[in-house]
């Protein structure tokens, strides 16, 4: 086993890594930019390593200054979380290649999959149910041919993306023509790689991922499946396992087909293979597979037992006897929400600043980065934390998740948590008949009062004669002010403030 491990993210999957490092008894490393030099995964680890200046480019993105600092601290190992360098062929090799060991997939595994086009073409060859589509597209007048071809809507893909980045609808020739350029450029500028491939859309799709854990020798494990189906502009936001409404038939034939996948690669450590899945149709579709760790993975962790950092790390080191001693067994419900610093009324701007104050409930599982006074930085994803609950059966962990977003509070900066807590309450996600374009019919009512012009600092005296504060921008439902202060001579005060208390008494 190693004794030092170098941690190569930050934020929510840098604490979560280091907290299994602590677990297992081996020492961590952490790496920071100067952004996030007051950042909790800096303080957390037993080491930590300036790597440079704010932008991810000049720091978690250096393998050059990644590299120094596992030499410099004598790290044998480095994790790359998921993100930044963590599907980096080329970064997994120079670690190889210094004696370091990458905890994740062979560089070959990443090469693979790393590009959408190859990935199909791998599964077509051993029988994997394809949407319709294309290899990769010459030009705009070959991407509308091939959708005339196939039908609409279609979706095009930018072939190295990742995160719902790179993706756009067409429902008809002239918006192709459009969202080629889109699509091409999004990939250059976020993949370093402009190739783009169409597929067909399928409107009530449902999303659909298995989790699987190889030992690069050809055998192959699968954890289960998640239903990712809640999504804004192809991000997840809540994810569960097991499905809802899944036929046991088509459960086996995804976590199969999965299986033969990854093992024809001989694929090793975590990894992810996503499907389409049409209710209707009772179809399935590879998708893509995704060479890391998930975000989601926790929900995966709460009903089978197993801790997947705690693999990849014995893994990494040549221990893989936990495959054999794993009993297969999943056991009760298990649903995750994502809190993202962003102003759902606005458009889902990602927001900025500092948390006055952060308060989770104690009866959840919550994977997070941020306390009281943590500085939320514009450089980066907006991730602030994953709120996982667990229960024997689905409506009742659907409760448990709407309890513990209720009992969720963040003040200092605008927060999707009251958008969350509609979502946890929407009749697609209570019923269980999602699908990615569920959340695009929900719509948002902000309880919210922006203030548009400079004025004094103000506080509020509520009526039992308790000091209490307002929070600008954050919805009156989750302050301490009171409605019955609205007051036409309030609501000026209120509008005319610039600065409020922001901690409260």
């Amino acid at each position: 086993m190693f004794s030092k491990v170098l941690v190569a993210n930050r934020g929510v999957i840098a604490c979560r890594i280091i907290r299994t490092l602590k677990t297992m008894g081996v020492g961590s490393v952490a790496v920071f930019s100067d952004a996030d030099a007051g950042s909790q995964h800096v303080s957390q680890a037993d080491e930590a390593v300036r790597i440079g200046p704010a932008p991810a480019a000049q720091s978690y993105l250096d393998a050059d200054a990644i590299l120094a600092a596992a030499r410099t601290t004598g790290a044998q190992a480095i994790h790359p979380g998921y993100g930044f360098l963590s599907e980096n062929a080329g970064f997994a090799e120079r670690c190889e290649a210094e004696g370091i060991r990458f905890i994740g997939p062979t560089p070959d595994n990443i090469r693979a999959f790393g590009l959408k086009h190859t990935a199909r073409d791998m599964a077509q060859a051993l029988g994997i149910p394809l949407a319709p589509g294309t290899d990769l597209l010459s030009d705009a007048e070959a991407a509308r041919a091939a959708a005339a071809r196939i039908g609409f809507p279609v979706i095009l893909k930018a072939t190295a993306g990742g995160g719902g980045i790179g993706m756009r609808v067409c429902e008809d020739l002239e918006a192709v023509a459009e969202a080629f350029a889109a699509v091409t450029r999004l990939g250059g500028a976020n993949f370093a790689d402009t190739g783009v491939f169409l597929e067909r859309y399928v409107r009530r799709a449902r999303h659909i991922e298995v989790q699987v854990f190889g030992d690069g020798q050809g055998r192959v494990t699968a954890l289960g499946e998640r239903d990712c189906s809640l999504q804004r502009r192809n991000q997840k936001v809540i994810e569960e396992t097991p499905a809802p409404f899944l036929p046991a038939l088509t459960r086996a034939a995804l976590i199969e087909a999965a299986v033969k996948l990854t093992k024809a690669a001989n694929y090793r450590s975590a990894g992810t293979v996503e499907f389409l899945y049409d209710a209707e149709r009772d179809d399935f579709f590879f998708l893509e597979m995704n060479t890391r760790l998930q975000v989601e993975h926790g929900v995966t962790e709460q009903v089978t037992g197993v801790d997947l950092v705690d693999w990849m790390i014995r893994g990494a080191a040549g221990d893989y006897s936990f495959l054999e001693t794993w009993d297969g067994q999943t056991r009760g419900a298990s649903i995750q929400a994502r809190i993202y610093a962003e102003d759902p009324s606005q458009d889902y701007r990602p927001a900025s600043g500092i948390l006055t104050k952060v308060t989770f409930p104690h009866d959840a599982r919550v994977e997070t980065w941020i306390v009281d006074g943590s500085e939320v930085s514009a450089f980066y994803d907006p991730l602030l934390a994953k709120v996982i609950v667990t229960a024997d059966d689905r409506p009742t962990a659907v409760r448990a998740l709407q309890n513990a977003l209720d009992g969720s509070r963040l003040f200092g900066l605008e927060t999707n948590l009251a958008w969350l807590r509609q979502v946890a309450r929407s009749d697609a996600f209570v019923s269980g008949e999602v699908s990615t374009r569920a959340l695009a019919e929900l719509q948002f009512k902000p309880r919210t009062i922006r203030v548009l012009s400079g004025g004094p600092a103000m506080t509020v005296q509520d009526y039992p004669g308790r000091l209490g504060y307002w929070d600008v921008g954050v919805p009156l439902r989750d302050q301490w002010i009171p409605w019955h202060f609205a007051s036409a001579t309030a609501c000026w005060a209120i509008l005319r403030a610039r600065q409020v208390l922001k901690s409260p008494p």
